[in-house]
């Protein structure tokens, strides 16, 4: 199957992620079964400078996929072609925005996920990002199901060399750092131990490789833990200064989001009672792609914004959130911002 036959059997839904690597867009595909939810990588719209790391990344995770089709721990790869992968959809969200505390089912089971991955000769070797996990509502154990994603660093091996060893360790010392935030009482001593212990391979990096990689990463606008861009990162924090200031908003809280045109967008949700076309006159040029003034924000018990929501509002994926809300309360606060959202460009058309 070419590229081109591609076309015919792929419709665009929203875009998930756009670097100078790939295009990650959700979508349909036609398979053989009929259509099915799906993700794209594509390299189309990569730049010339970084097409030869883009094309290496590429072959490495249509490899990884392929080994890692019949363990159920990953996505399903669809189509491969030179330019362009279909993996299947996972009804799953990520860790950094599912946020597992104390659900020791799901680090028992991310754990299980990571020993077929390595019993199938597959190293990840990027699980250190929480968006690399994908949290699954498991309905028969009430908690989490572990999969996982984006294999463009993996390297698959085929007996178990000692750099495969190594790998394998870091792999789950990764995920034991995960374990560390979210459930650190169900640590056991030898985990522990795991976590105290780095390999030399990767204290020599630390000390060396991770230095150019931060400087290389933030010279090309993609940057922190959950890879959401620079924008976030500096320009986030001081339009949410900005509008605090205002007298007629109480809070604010601005997510990121894959834009087709700025690459990393921000959305700013404003609870208060301001106008939302005044507030974007007030900030002048530094300004968010959208702004939505809101009676309430959805918060945790603690009072805190629950961002990990309106991220996915922001980014259109609205089949997401149901399994993250609480209670009734805060279903009819999400309602009213979901019925009010701004950002309707990247959003399924049928």
């Amino acid at each position: 199957m070419t590229d081109i036959e591609l076309g015919t059997r792929w419709h665009s839904g929203t875009v998930l992620k756009r670097d100078v690597f790939s295009t990650i867009e959700r979508g349909r595909f036609r398979a053989d079964s009929g259509d099915v939810d799906a993700v794209l990588r594509r390299l189309d719209e990569v730049p010339w400078w970084s097409r030869p790391l883009a094309y290496e990344l590429f072959r490495r995770e249509k490899k990884a996929l392929g080994r890692a089709r019949p363990l159920g721990v990953a996505p399903t790869l669809l189509f491969a072609g030179r330019r362009a992968l279909v993996r299947g959809w996972i009804d799953a969200v990520p860790l950094h925005i599912a946020k597992p505390h104390g659900d020791t089912g799901y680090f028992r089971s991310a754990k299980a996920a990571l020993r077929a991955l390595h019993r199938a000769g597959i190293a990840h070797n990027d699980l250190a990002k929480e968006q690399n996990w994908l949290y699954a509502r498991d309905q028969a154990s009430g908690g989490g199901r572990a999969y996982v994603t984006d294999f463009q660093l993996a390297a698959c091996f085929r007996r178990r060399s000692r750099l495969f060893r190594i790998a394998c360790y870091e792999d789950l010392r990764h995920l034991l750092k995960h374990k560390r935030r979210y459930a650190p009482d169900a640590l056991t001593a030898a985990e522990r131990r795991v976590l105290a212990r780095k390999s030399l391979i990767t204290r020599v990096w630390m000390a060396t490789g991770k230095k150019v990689y931060y400087a290389i990463t933030r010279g090309l606008n993609f940057t922190d833990r959950e890879g959401r861009g620079l924008r976030f990162v500096r320009e986030a924090p001081e339009i949410a200064a900005r509008l605090r200031a205002n007298p007629q908003v109480r809070d604010v809280a601005i997510v990121p989001f894959p834009d087709r045109r700025a690459g990393t967008g921000l959305y700013a949700f404003v609870e208060g009672t301001a106008d939302d076309g005044e507030l974007m006159q007030f900030l002048g040029d530094s300004r968010p792609e959208h702004l939505q003034v809101v009676d309430a924000l959805p918060r945790n018990a603690q009072g805190e914004v629950r961002s990990e929501i309106l991220e996915l509002v922001a980014m259109n994926q609205l089949d997401l959130i149901d399994p993250l809300i609480k209670n009734d309360a805060e279903r009819a606060i999400v309602t009213r911002i979901v019925s009010e959202r701004r950002n309707l460009r990247d959003r399924f058309a049928f």
